[in-house]
């Protein structure tokens, strides 16, 4: 069996690099790796490959720094010479960026089968590219591999049920890596204080409106005045800040870090504060409590069981909730994304088809 794997953002090398290793172990897949150029800061990209020891991509479309349209159309015209020439039985899309929809949309209008690692999850938010991304990548996937219940409801509510797909929940991918990466670690090559409080600023939501950047950096300086914020800043963020004449004084800002890194800083921080969809996960996964600087998200079990609290782009709110996880500190004992072994699961899916 032959699969063609698309990647591009930091996100999707994480989850790759777990199936990647499940792949190798069943001896019975050849997998051609495609990195888009999604992301293409080196301490975005190519530090993900060294450290993880994921196979270096086999295509590079070196695509990015461009519009949505622009950027999905250029990769869609680049996926589709691709599966054309490698003719693979499955094309292998994660979660919700760019490189997804289009990597699945050049697969099925080649009549390519598709499996969406990471289907299922919805904001209910459709000024999110990224929901539109998840909706339309779900919609014509032929396997639809669900970390959660609560993901497998939200597909079987839409109709999915009558369409001619497979849905499958195996855990999440991301957990896996996570038991796999946590013994290598790494500390930054930063001076960081004992005691930190680990926040990252990405999303268009956030980025792109100064009230809600404004807002959102305003709680951070009220809460490093107590407890250092240590912020590793996105390029598009320092880019906005710059441009929005906002000088974030009391913040502890370093540059992009590797996974092993953020490991560490996750493990080593008091409590995460976060519009990442991923990094709520990871946070549940090293027992630390999250602030999500959203209005929603697709991870409602970490909401409902009190692991992660939204707190938006409101300042009231967001120091609201730093208050309350310093007085009540959640007990994780409860088992939300499967037993570490979801890319076992997928291959095996795969393998039987």
């Amino acid at each position: 069996m032959k699969i063609l794997t698309v990647i591009g953002a930091r996100p999707q090398f994480i989850k790759a690099a777990a199936v990647s290793r499940a792949i190798k172990k069943s001896k019975n897949i050849k997998e051609i790796i495609v990195h888009t150029g999604q992301h293409f800061d080196k301490n975005m990209s190519d530090i993900f490959f060294e450290e993880m020891s994921i196979p270096r991509p086999d295509f590079n479309l070196e695509i990015n720094s461009l519009s949505h349209g622009a950027m999905t159309g250029r990769m869609l015209e680049g996926l589709e010479k691709i599966i054309m020439d490698e003719k693979p039985d499955f094309v292998l899309v994660y979660g919700d960026t760019n490189s997804t929809i289009a990597g699945a949309l050049a697969a099925k209008k080649l009549h390519t089968k598709v499996a969406h690692v990471e289907a299922g999850l919805r904001s209910f938010n459709m000024d999110m590219p990224e929901e539109i991304n998840r909706i339309l990548t779900d919609r014509i996937s032929d396997i639809l591999f669900c970390p959660t219940d609560t993901a497998v409801k939200n597909l079987k509510n839409e109709g999915f049920d009558n369409f001619p797909s497979k849905i499958i929940k195996n855990g999440d991918v991301m957990y896996d890596a996570a038991l796999f990466y946590k013994t290598k670690a790494r500390k930054p090559e930063v001076n960081l204080p004992s005691k930190f409080i680990l926040a990252t600023v990405h999303r268009q939501e956030n980025t792109d409106n100064i009230n809600r950047l404004q807002n959102i950096f305003k709680a951070l300086e009220t809460i490093s005045g107590e407890t250092t914020v240590v912020l590793p800043i996105h390029p598009r963020t320092r880019k906005k800040l710059e441009s929005a004449n906002i000088t974030p004084a009391n913040i502890m800002l370093i540059d992009p870090v590797g996974y092993l890194e953020m490991i560490w800083l996750i493990t080593h921080s008091e409590l995460i504060m976060t519009d990442s969809g991923g990094l709520q996960k990871e946070a549940f996964f090293f027992e630390k409590p999250c602030i999500t600087l959203r209005d929603e998200t697709e991870w409602v079990e970490l909401v409902d069981n009190g692991f992660n609290i939204l707190a938006g782009a409101d300042y009231d709110k967001i120091i609201a909730s730093y208050r309350n996880f310093l007085e009540n500190k959640p007990v994780f004992n409860i088992e939300l994304y499967g037993k570490g072994n979801a890319s076992e699961i997928i291959v095996e899916t795969l393998l039987m088809q």
